[in-house]
């Protein structure tokens, strides 16, 4: 496998394997400057990795108007986009938050899962983005709402499919119940899965990958270093966002212990791992830096033995 190589979703249209998440651009836990985004897609797109994740949610709506900026005057045809509905921002007078250093202070988050939300949040995007269109479009967390997201964000966004305004259906969540039960009950295209697929975390092969693979859905896998722990397993590191239990980090050290014997990094076989799952089609990964960038693009290119994924199956 190779980071830039392209396949081809279902639909027809064709992204990059590796993808680039944008949620970093709008600051998410360490504040970045427009110049380190400029500089991300710059060698992102240098690279082969054309296909780009955001949504309105990254810093309230920083993280596409950083995009706008640095992909400006880049061939439309160049790269590939994704953002999401769900969250309407609405004017306020002053709302920070801790989790995204650069949010934008001036708007507040509403969700609305409904047609008219639908597409009054395509419209902001695109004007932030300053595109005319983008290729996915995902129905962004509907983990209280999955009812309203089938009965009216689906025929929704359906419309726009059909009407060419976008290329592809999806939903993007960090479980993968609602997203197992969309497929059964809608005609979507992809899942965006964060973290529920994993070398830590494999809750998704009981009920979403299967019906995904049975309904030819095709899956990209997000969160899959599982928050930082499956990048560096010491004591203190982060496990789905919060410090790691002493079972998940014995169990972390004992896989890179094993990839240690091989010269293999931790982190080559996390990225590689959901791969090998035929519903997979690609990893989306956030990255703040050019350094990132190339180290993950190497760890997924890199080859590994066939006979290590036995041993690791026998630690899981």
């Amino acid at each position: 496998m190779a980071h830039n190589d392209r396949v081809q979703l279902r639909t027809g249209l064709e992204i990059s394997q590796m993808g680039l998440g944008t949620a970093t651009f709008g600051g998410l836990y360490t504040s970045v400057s427009q110049e380190e985004c400029d500089a991300a897609i710059n060698c992102a797109l240098d690279n082969g990795i054309t296909y780009i994740d955001t949504a309105p949610h990254y810093g309230k709506g920083t993280a596409e108007r950083r995009l706008a900026k640095s992909l400006k005057g880049k061939p439309r045809a160049s790269y590939e986009i994704s953002t999401k509905i769900g969250r309407l921002l609405v004017p306020t007078e002053y709302e920070a938050e801790p989790d995204f250093a650069d949010t934008d202070t001036s708007v507040t988050r509403v969700f609305d899962f409904s047609e008219s939300g639908v597409e009054k949040s395509l419209r902001s995007s695109l004007e932030r983005m300053e595109l005319e269109s983008v290729e996915i479009l995902m129905i962004h967390d509907p983990d209280d709402n999955a009812d309203a997201a089938i009965r009216e964000s689906f025929p929704a966004l359906l419309k726009m499919r059909e009407k060419g305004i976008i290329k592809a259906i999806g939903v993007g969540m960090n479980q993968s119940a609602t997203p197992a039960r969309m497929i059964k009950e809608t005609d979507i295209d992809l899942v965006l899965i964060a973290g529920r697929y994993s070398l830590l975390d494999q809750r998704a092969l009981a009920d979403l990958l299967p019906v995904a693979l049975e309904r030819g859905v095709d899956i990209i896998a997000a969160g899959v270093l599982n928050s930082g722990i499956l990048a560096n397993p010491v004591k203190g590191a982060t496990f789905d966002y919060v410090p790691a239990s002493d079972e998940i980090l014995v169990k972390a050290q004992r896989i890179k212990a094993l990839l240690d014997q091989h010269d293999i990094p931790l982190a080559a076989a996390a990225l590689q791992y959901p791969l090998r799952h035929p519903a997979v089609k690609c990893v989306l990964i956030g990255c703040r830096s050019t350094d990132e960038i190339l180290s993950n693009a190497a760890n997924l290119d890199l080859e590994l033995p066939e006979g290590i994924w036995q041993k690791i199956k026998a630690i899981l």
